[in-house]
């Protein structure tokens, strides 16, 4: 490997400085940043946990992380408020052509599909941020693959960032150091840069001594050039550039130009009480439950659920026509309400170690809380993520909506053994769902392949706190990648038709789910949670060509007498399944103007025939 001898600074202050080798195109790409952004020294992160403590030591000396004594190596983060989610309405993507980004839709919504740029305009946007930005800081050096290191499904990048937050969450959401660096040698990689936006000394104090710049975010992807560049916010997707920015974003893009597929999908493996095991990839949107699905624990007898991966999935269909999948990330970074004993035992046996924590509650005890947690003693004292004396009679929430927990994969008790497999898992079902709580069945199968495709490209859920987005408002995601594909998603939805087209690729079999249905009194349908393997059972027999399904208005729906309902009660099973007329009439309505303002004639023929036939057979019905 043709390397070059770069001195750089510890993250401590030494008498010594340390030297590292980098290839090549690394050196130009650190010191093309570096004169810019004039940082006070430069560390290369090599991932070793030695190297981390010093990094949360100097959070904790800034007063930006505090400890969890309650568990084992385990830090809090509170940001500035103005600085919780993803800005979707702020993050761009730039091409030379517009058109590869926008479809050519009549009437096109704001906040439907991402934004472009311009590479003029973007370059001047950058040139007002960035120069000197680093000044006063440490410019981190962070070598990372998104994916097994040397896999040929994943890739590898270099992030610098002026953030210790950043860095420290790096290491657990993707493997970084020396490794990486070999595996690299003098190929390209994606070119990541990302500040807070605060040189030093700060015109005035940051608020919970998060240093940000709200007011001047902006989170840019250049795909063209396989750049990512992103200042202003520190916090998740908008400052961790391996997760939806290279991911997904850049990663689509990607994965169209070579022939995969770069989704927002959990993964996981299911072995039945016969034994036999299948591999289950899921789009949800954020915050719609792939976490609890991921790390299921079943309440069928013989069940047993292993994780792949909560969020990623990137999928190719290898030589002999089976669709794989790797999950890119190499920890979780799960939203932390509504996680707990009840809901996800697994996650809670997971996350407290070696975690980072952001935004939710903290307890006298040393320890953290969230809602959804079991209550603490009542001795016990929680102060809000907002620093305020907190309890369950309060107004406000203790933790916020969208606070993570940041833990490593490898914890997680039921990681299924595969996981790292470079070659990927087979791929046998997908998913697709949202949060729906009236007219949609709990569970449908799509009649093929591009009924499936239809099905991803008409997902609509309500929106989250995930981004910044208020409200209960149900709103289009197709395939759940609304806010993350990076490129025109016209274009991306023949993507996914085009695999029909080999006669060598065994298709998975596509299904829908919708775990919200609500009842006239506003109460969910289904149980959820553990009770959704029964759901996968079912997924299961059709996979395995069992006629256990009839024909409905949208698709093929269980027969009640092939779906596990042993030790349920009080199930409206007519209710789960109703289509109402009137309900699916205003449906297609709103998912044909959809698709008429915002993607217009870039819509391939084969979606727009199916918009058609689900008109149709609500005619019919």
């Amino acid at each position: 490997m043709a390397a070059t001898t770069v001195r750089t600074l510890s993250v401590v202050p030494a008498t010594k400085a340390n030297t590292l080798e980098l290839p090549k195109k690394v050196v130009g790409f650190v010191e093309e940043c570096a004169g810019l952004c004039n940082p006070k020294d430069i560390h290369v992160c090599d991932g070793s946990e030695r190297e981390h403590h010093k990094l949360m030591g100097i959070m904790e000396a800034q007063g930006l992380a505090h400890p969890l004594p309650k568990y084992e190596n385990c830090w809090l983060v509170n940001t500035d408020p103005a600085d919780v989610a993803r800005v979707e309405s702020r993050t761009y993507i730039s091409t030379r052509n517009q058109h590869d980004v926008v479809p050519k839709g009549t009437n096109p919504h704001k906040g439907a599909l991402p934004n472009w740029m311009s590479p003029k305009q973007l370059d001047q946007e950058l040139t007002d941020r960035f120069p000197r930005t680093m000044e006063g800081r440490t410019m981190y050096v962070i070598p990372f693959s998104m994916g097994p290191v040397g896999s040929r499904l994943s890739k590898i990048g270099v992030q610098l960032t002026d953030s210790p937050y950043v860095a420290a969450s790096m290491r657990i959401m993707t493997r970084i150091g020396t490794e990486v660096l070999h595996a690299l040698g003098d190929d390209d990689f994606v070119r990541c840069l990302h500040s807070v936006g605060q040189p030093l000394p700060m015109a005035k104090p940051a608020v919970n001594n998060w240093p940000c710049n709200p007011a001047e975010t902006i989170i840019t992807h250049r795909p063209e050039t396989n750049e990512i560049i992103s200042y202003g916010s520190g916090y998740g997707g908008n400052s961790i550039l391996g997760k939806k920015c290279l991911a997904l974003r850049l990663g689509s893009y990607m994965a169209r130009k070579e022939g995969w597929l770069a989704e927002h999908m959990l993964i996981l493996g299911i072995t039945n009480p016969q034994g036999v095991k299948r591999y289950i990839a899921a789009a949800f949107p954020s915050a719609c439950g792939k976490t609890n699905l991921a790390m299921m624990t079943p309440e069928l007898p013989g069940y047993k659920v292993e994780c792949v991966g909560d969020d990623i999935a990137w999928m190719r269909f290898d030589e002999n026509g089976q669709l794989r999948a790797i999950n890119p990330e190499n920890g979780f970074f799960g939203v932390a309400p509504g996680t707990g004993t009840k809901t996800n035992p697994v996650a809670m046996q997971t996350v407290f170690k070696n975690s980072v924590f952001t935004n939710v509650a903290y307890t006298n005890d040393g320890g953290v809380y969230w809602e959804g947690m079991d209550k603490p003693n009542a001795n016990v004292k929680i102060t809000s993520w907002m620093g305020k004396s907190w309890t369950p009679e309060s107004s406000e929430p203790a933790a916020h909506p969208n606070s993570r927990f940041c833990s490593p994969a490898s914890q997680c008790p039921i990681l299924d053994p595969a996981w790292e497999d470079p070659k990927g898992v087979p791929i046998d079902a997908i998913l697709f769902g949202g949060r729906r709580p009236e007219g949609v069945p709990l569970v449908y199968e799509a009649f093929d392949w591009n009924h499936g495709v239809f099905m991803g490209a008409s997902m609509r859920s309500e929106a989250t706190a995930a981004a910044e987005f208020k409200g209960k408002m149900v709103m289009h995601d197709p395939f759940a990648m609304r806010p993350f594909v990076g490129y025109n998603i016209g274009q991306y939805f023949n993507h996914w038709l085009s695999f029909a087209a080999n006669p060598n690729h065994k298709l998975p079999r596509m299904f829908h789910v919708n775990w919200f249905r609500k009842d006239a009194q506003g109460k969910f349908m289904w149980p959820g949670f553990g009770d959704n393997v029964r759901v996968l059972d079912w997924i299961l027999k059709r996979v395995d060509g069992e006629n256990v399904a009839t024909k409905s208005l949208v698709g093929y729906v269980p027969t009640k007498e092939s779906f596990n309902l042993n030790g349920l009660s009080n199930i409206n099973w007519d209710g789960l399944f109703h289509t109402p007329k009137d309900f699916w009439t205003k449906e297609v309505t709103e998912i044909r103007k959809y698709f008429d303002d915002n993607i217009g004639s870039d819509l391939p023929s084969a979606i727009n025939n199916e918009v058609t036939k689900l008109e149709q057979r609500i005619k019919n019905q």
